[in-house]
């Protein structure tokens, strides 16, 4: 089975800036790590293949410092690695990212499954996995918790659908999104990261891509714009209380009293 997994590098930190012409996050050389939901993700592939054989395929979008989440990638299994990297794609929405995705994939080959993350941590629309399984015409099941049955034609998994499960079979190919609950991430092995040190991995630009019009990638190919974005309000302030149980409760309770909590 030919499995491939998209993957992204997000921020390490909140203290993120943001371009204030273009209205996205400035992502080169703020420290970054790989999307956790994505961690997920991968482990579902790897278990697949353990029950099926095959290969592994993981790809992001970014610019080039991206190749550390590919490798970290390779240290926890995955077979190929690639970067869809080209200035043409910054600033991308759910849409145009989306469709870059997609395009980079048709590039590289025929996929029997497809896996994403849920959503990622810097953005949170979890809109990125329907919309490439749109884009590349094949079915798709999001909010995925359980694999029920792998076979060589189809994939049965247990669906999210917040007050009940949905048992959802799949033919191949097709595309799913992995909530947490699915598996516990093995951690990177260093016996892996010692063999892979070498393995390279593959930059795709623009120019590798079928498509040439450039107004269906990054700012040019969004649907939407950022109008404003800023850092949520911090409130250090605290008060101390000392005293037995039931003075502090008393003063706990004038407090809720004052602000009209209660």
């Amino acid at each position: 089975m030919n499995i491939l997994v998209c993957i992204k590098q997000v921020p390490g930190t909140n203290k993120v800036e943001v371009d204030e012409e273009t209205g996205v996050l400035k992502r080169d050389g703020v420290s970054s790590k790989m999307n956790p939901y994505d961690l997920y993700a991968i482990e579902t592939a790897l278990r697949i293949r353990e029950k099926t054989g095959g290969t592994i395929t993981a790809v992001t979008m970014g610019p080039s410092q991206a190749q550390d989440v590919i490798k970290e990638a390779y240290m926890m299994g995955v077979d190929e690695g690639y970067i869809f990297s080209d200035r043409r794609f910054a600033g991308a929405d759910v849409l145009a990212t989306s469709y870059t995705l997609s395009m980079g994939i048709r590039a590289i080959g025929e996929f029997d499954l497809i896996l994403c993350g849920k959503q990622t941590t810097d953005g949170d629309t979890g809109q990125v996995g329907p919309a490439l399984a749109e884009y590349l015409e094949i079915p798709h099941v999001i909010w995925v918790k359980g694999i029920e049955e792998v076979d060589e034609n189809s994939i049965t998994v247990e669906q999210d659908m917040a007050d009940c499960t949905a048992i959802v079979r799949l033919s191949y190919p097709c595309l799913i999104t992995v909530d947490k609950d699915i598996a516990q991430p093995r951690l990177p092995s260093y016996k892996k990261k010692l063999k892979t040190r070498n393995r390279p991995v593959k930059i795709m630009s623009f120019d590798d891509f079928a498509d040439k019009n450039e107004d269906n990638y990054g700012l040019s190919g969004s649907a939407t714009k950022v109008e404003r974005i800023f850092p949520p309000d911090s409130n250090d302030d605290h008060i101390m209380f000392e005293g037995t149980g039931e003075k502090l409760s008393r003063e706990i309770y004038d407090i809720l009293v004052k602000n009209k909590i209660v």
